[in-house]
């Protein structure tokens, strides 16, 4: 799936890591190594122009592969927030809008993933998340800046072309819901970096790659549950974030379903007046202040590979490999058996 990424391992640390991921860690001594570094980025810019042209070819969309590609694939449920990463392109979609003579990092959303049949909710988000992409890549004053696609259709070999392409891993869900989580350990082995909260195994990646190179953002599981048992008020975070307040009342007045402005009426309820279950609104601000240390990142380039490479390091923990052979040795204490 990663064959550019795969060439410059093999180069530098032989092939054999292939089946024994352990070996990955050899490449932490070329991390400061400048033709390395770049041999890294121009293999993650071929897999983003790889991407940019099936956007292109599939979507009649047209990124630039240069942009910061932020992605968030996986099943569309609210508990994964997928609505809180669209709050926060039209909080960037606002700004823009605001100075577009800044020097903005210019970024790709990326979306892709499936909801139930029967998840009304769920399908609203899709929906949104298109009638956000249509606006925005429709405004000449945005250009190039900020691009948002759904791809449809998602499945395993969509996966193999959208992972690689990652610079920016969204693994945002709600802390205290999420049972592990397996796409985070695949985005980071191909190079991107994890924006997330401390939920599932996004815990266990940051103490294997460090508090610097991965961005966690958002109340821990125990400020959730006392948010939740002290009376969590979501209205009130509508009333003090003037940023927060604008994207909500676009999303829920039409703005971005001109012609049917109350579509998303019900979406804007159940954050607001309906208790905001999975607390969007009150990690908002934390999330957008990340994202904010995103861009400041991406703006060197050469620091974001060094730390994407720590993060592919690091991942020969999360081989189910080494799970099972910690399996044979202190749960089934049996020994290993060459086949």
């Amino acid at each position: 799936a990663n064959p550019s990424l795969a060439a410059v391992l093999d180069r530098h640390i032989g092939q054999t890591w292939r089946t024994d991921l352990s070996q990955l860690s050899e490449m932490g001594e070329y991390q400061d190594y400048p033709l390395v570094n770049q041999a890294v980025s121009a293999a993650k810019l071929a897999n983003k122009q790889r991407l940019a042209d099936y956007i292109a070819r599939q979507l009649g969309v047209v990124v630039n592969p240069n942009a910061l590609f932020d992605v968030q694939i996986k099943r569309i449920h609210e508990y994964k927030r997928q609505l809180m990463n669209v709050l926060h392109v039209i909080t960037r979609y606002n700004r823009i809008k605001a100075d577009p003579q800044a020097e903005w990092v210019p970024r790709v959303v990326i979306f892709a993933g499936k909801a139930a049949s029967a998840y009304h909710t769920a399908k609203q988000i899709i929906h949104l998340i298109n009638d956000v992409a249509k606006v925005i890549n429709s405004d000449p004053q945005i250009g190039d800046r900020l691009k948002v696609v759904f791809i449809p259709n998602y499945s395993v070999s969509l996966a193999q072309m959208i992972i690689p392409a990652a610079d920016l891993s969204e693994q945002i869900s709600l802390a205290g819901t999420e049972a592990s989580g397996t796409s985070n350990m695949k985005f980071a082995l191909n190079g991107a970096l994890t924006i997330g909260t401390l939920d599932g195994a996004n815990v266990e990646m940051l103490e294997h790659v460090g508090e610097d190179n991965i961005f966690i953002f958002g109340n821990t599981a125990a400020e959730v549950e006392a948010l939740r048992s002290n009376g969590y008020q979501p209205h009130d975070y509508y009333d003090q974030d003037q940023e927060l307040r604008q994207a909500l009342t676009q999303m829920g007045t039409g703005v971005f379903s001109p012609q049917e402005p109350g579509r998303y009426r019900g979406l804007l309820d159940s954050l607001i007046n309906f208790g905001d279950h999975y607390q969007v609104l009150a990690d908002y601000r934390s999330y957008v202040d990340c994202q904010d240390k995103v861009d400041a990142l991406y703006r060197t380039p050469e620091e974001w590979t060094a730390k994407a490479m720590l993060n592919i390091t690091h991942m020969g923990y999360f081989s189910s490999d080494r799970t099972v052979r910690e399996y044979a040795q202190k749960i089934w204490y049996i020994d290993k058996t060459q086949l």
